[in-house]
């Protein structure tokens, strides 16, 4: 089993009450925490990723500085590092997360495999190195991040899923055509509870 489970920015900036949070982020950070409780086993790793932006500059433009931001290429300041709202949401269950992902600093990013670890390594270096041939896609946004980090997986020759009650967009009607563009790419759209092929353990 090379199934690997990919947890994006689910941020406190990124949740309820954050600088850009979307309805149902918080639903989601609990979600993800009680997928990991009922299948301990369904993944060989765990991946999460965050947005870490510089505290100074615009970040190569990802930020509003000058003007009003659009929400298309320059946003609200958010995910500064070192700041709560970069952090994980709380009930996030972080015991599970095998590596940990910064992406965006210095410039705009919104795919998981745009981060590195603490040591360097991109995702796309440790899919390979694990051999893992099959990932799940959960987290925040579903129309930005999430959308971009599951079309690079299915570029890298992955099998992908995207657990579609696992996610949370900014808008609906964003949110819906991005999992149109994300299955009609070759991503199978599930529920977190729908089993993957070849998974023998006991429904939950």
């Amino acid at each position: 089993m090379n199934r690997v489970l990919f947890i994006v920015d689910v941020q406190n900036d990124f949740t309820e009450g954050g600088a850009l949070g979307v309805d149902g982020g918080t639903a989601v950070a609990a979600g993800i925490a009680e997928l990991l409780s009922a299948y301990p086993d369904r993944y060989a790793h765990v991946v999460a990723s965050r947005d870490w932006h510089d505290a100074t500059g615009d970040n190569g433009g990802h930020f509003a500085t000058d003007a009003a931001p659009d929400y298309t290429v320059t946003w609200p300041v958010h995910c500064v590092a070192g700041t709560t709202g970069a952090e994980y949401h709380p009930a996030l269950r972080l015991d599970a997360v095998d590596v940990h992902v910064r992406k965006g600093m210095g410039e705009p990013a919104y795919s998981l495999f745009e981060g590195v670890t603490e040591g360097g390594e991109t995702v796309r270096q440790l899919l390979d190195a694990w051999g893992a041939d099959e990932v799940d896609v959960v987290g925040i946004a579903t129309d930005h991040c999430v959308r971009a980090s599951a079309l690079d997986a299915v570029a890298a020759g992955r099998r992908v899923r995207v657990l579609r009650d696992l996610v949370a967009g900014v808008a609906p009607a964003s949110s819906a055509a991005a999992l149109e563009e994300l299955a009609a790419a070759g991503a199978e759209i599930v529920d977190s509870r729908e089993r993957p092929v070849g998974d023998d353990e006991p429904t939950a």
